[in-house]
C-alpha cells in the first residue's frame, strides 16, 4: 500500500493501527534476523504511539511507521551512530526531525543500522557489536553507506514506511542506489541538525529515503524548516514539497557532467543512467554535457580532510568520562583516554581520527585544512556557475553495482573513499540532490543522481517523480 493511501485509511480509522503496528513489528524482526537492518527495534514505544494515534489519528504522518538512522536521536531508545563506545545510551530527547514527525503522527519502529558515526560508503564499518546489514536483492553485497540499514528495510519491507537518514558525503544516496529506493538529500541547513549525533559538522544533513519521490517530498515538508536550537538552520518559509509531484519537467535543462561517466566507472551503470537521461529527454526534458574538473578532480581529497578533520574535534568528547563507555580510572589521562578509545572505536573510526588530527595539528593545518577549505569554496563557485545555465546537474549516484563483501576486502582505505566521487561534491557544496533508480543491471539496481540550486528541492521531486515505480 502507498504511503499517503494508508494515511489516508488511518484518518479514516479504517485500519486498526495498534494491530497494523503489531504485524509491523513481527515483519521487522524477521526481517531483521535475516538482513540486520535495524540495530534497536522500539516495540514499546511504537506501540505507545499506536495507541496515542487509535485515539486522535490526525497529522500528516498519521499512524506511518518511520525507521531512525542510529545517529538520529530518540528518547529513551538506544542511540549509538553505529558505535560501540555510546552502547547503551539512551537520549532525554528526540532530535528535531524526529519530533517533527511525531508530531504529525508519525509511529518509530527502530533505529536503522549505520557504518560508525557515518565512517563509510558500504554499512561494513560497524561497530564490534552490531551485524553488517545485507543488500536486499543478493545478500553476498553490500547496502551501500552510512544509511544502509534505512535503505535496505525501505526496500525490503512490505508495509508503508519512511526511513529518515543522513547524509555527510553520500551516505542516503549510496545506500539509495544499491538499494533501489529514493534518498533525497535536502540543502545544509535545510532540516535542523539539533539532536543528530555529529560526523562533520559543515556537511552533516538529514534527509529521506523512500519507495518513491512522494514518501521523501511528504517526509522533507515535515522535518524542514528554522529551528532555533540549531545554529545552521536556515531561516525561509516553510514549503509544501508533494505539490511538486504533480508538476511536468517539460522544458527542464539539465547538465549532465560528462567527467562522471569516465574510467572508472562500470559501463553498465554509465548505460542505465543514460537511459534515464534519455528518458527524461523524451518527457520534454533538454541536456547538453558540461565539466566540473574542479570538482570532479579535487572532490574526494578536499571532503576526506574537512570531513576528518571536523570528525577528530567531535570525537574527543568521547574520552570515558563526559560521553560513550569508560573503563576502569587508572593511569595518567592520557593512558585512560587511549584505553578507552582504543578498546571502544572501530579500524576505520580510529583511522578518520588520525587523519584529521593530523590535518589540523600545527605546523600542518596551512598545508591540508586550509588549501581544503579553499578548494571546497571553488567547488561551491564551479557548480553554482553552472546552474546559472542549468535548472539541474546529473551524474551517477554511485561508480559501481553493488559490490560484493568479497570485492570489499579487495579495496585499499583510498580506492574505497574513492568511490564516493560522484556524492562528495554537492555535499560540499550544500546542494541539495536526489539519487533516484534508473534501472536494474543482472537484478542490481543502479542509482542517478540529480543536483539542484541551493533551496531548490521542490525540481528534483519534480524531475524524480518521472522514476517513481521504474
Amino acid at each position: 500500500m502507498k504511503v499517503q493511501d494508508f494515511i489516508k485509511k488511518v484518518q479514516n480509522k479504517e485500519i486498526d493501527i495498534i494491530e497494523h503496528i503489531n504485524k509491523v513489528i513481527e515483519e521487522c524482526k524477521k526481517i531483521n534476523k535475516e538482513y540486520h537492518y535495524l540495530n534497536n527495534i522500539s516495540e514499546e514505544l511504537a506501540l505507545r504511539q499506536a495507541e496515542a494515534i487509535k485515539k486522535n489519528p490526525k497529522g500528516k504522518l498519521a499512524g506511518l511507521p518511520i525507521s531512525i538512522k542510529d545517529s538520529i536521536c530518540v528518547k529513551d531508545v538506544e542511540s549509538t551512530a553505529g558505535s560501540k563506545i555510546l552502547k547503551g545510551y539512551k537520549p532525554y530527547f528526540h532530535a528535531t526531525a524526529v519530533e517533527r514527525a511525531i508530531k504529525e503522527g508519525a509511529i518509530v519502529i527502530g533505529k536503522t543500522a549505520q557504518d560508525e558515526f557515518g565512517f563509510g560508503g558500504f554499512s561494513t564499518n560497524v561497530g564490534i557489536d552490531f551485524d553488517i546489514p545485507l543488500n536486499p536483492f543478493d545478500k553476498k553485497r553490500a547496502t551501500g553507506g552510512s544509511s544502509g540499514g534505512a535503505g535496505g528495510l525501505t526496500q525490503k519491507s512490505s508495509f508503508a514506511h519512511i526511513a529518515l537518514g543522513e547524509c555527510t558525503g553520500g551516505s542516503i544516496e549510496s545506500p539509495a542506489s544499491f538499494c533501489g529506493v529514493f534518498g533525497l538529500v535536502p540543502t545544509y541547513g535545510r532540516v535542523s541538525r539539533y539532536g543528530l549525533i555529529d560526523y562533520g559538522n559543515s556537511l552533516d544533513k538529514v534527509g529521506p529515503l523512500g519507495k518513491n519521490i512522494y514518501d521523501c517530498a511528504l517526509m522533507l515538508e515535515v522535518i524542514s524548516g528554522y529551528d532555533t536550537k540549531d545554529s545552521t538552520s536556515i531561516n525561509k518559509e516553510h514549503e509544501s514539497y508533494t505539490k511538486y509531484t504533480n508538476k511536468e519537467v517539460k522544458g527542464i535543462k539539465i547538465g549532465v557532467v560528462k567527467e562522471s561517466f569516465s574510467e572508472g566507472v562500470d559501463k553498465k551503470v554509465s548505460t542505465h543512467v543514460w537511459n534515464g537521461i534519455k528518458k527524461l529527454e523524451t518527457n520534454g526534458c533538454n541536456y547538453k554535457e558540461i565539466s566540473l574538473p574542479i570538482t570532479m578532480k579535487y572532490g574526494v581529497p578536499a571532503y576526506y580532510l574537512l570531513a576528518t578533520t571536523e570528525a577528530s574535534t567531535n570525537l574527543a568528547k568521547y574520552c570515558g568520562m563526559r560521553y560513550g563507555s569508560a573503563e576502569e580510572l587508572k593511569g595518567s589521562f592520557d593512558e585512560y583516554f587511549t584505553n578507552v578509545r582504543s578498546k571502544n572505536f572501530g579500524k576505520e573510526a580510529k583511522r578518520r581520527i588520525m587523519l584529521g588530527t593530523f590535518a589540523r595539528m600545527s605546523g600542518f593545518r596551512d598545508a591540508y585544512y586550509i588549501k581544503a577549505a579553499k578548494i571546497r569554496t571553488l567547488i561551491i563557485e564551479e557548480y553554482k556557475n553552472a546552474l546559472k545555465n542549468f535548472d539541474v546537474l546529473v551524474t551517477p549516484t554511485m561508480p559501481i553495482l553493488p559490490p560484493t563483501f568479497e570485492d570489499l576486502k579487495k579495496l585499499t582505505p583510498l580506492q574505497d573513499y574513492m568511490m564516493d566521487i560522484m556524492t562528495v561534491g554537492p555535499n560540499l557544496a550544500g546542494l541539495p540532490h536526489l539519487s533516484v533508480p534508473v534501472g536494474f543491471e543482472k537484478d542490481l539496481p543502479v542509482g542517478m543522481m540529480i543536483i539542484g540550486d541551493h533551496l531548490d528541492e521542490g525540481k528534483l521531486i519534480q524531475i524524480g517523480k518521472e522514476f517513481n515505480n521504474n
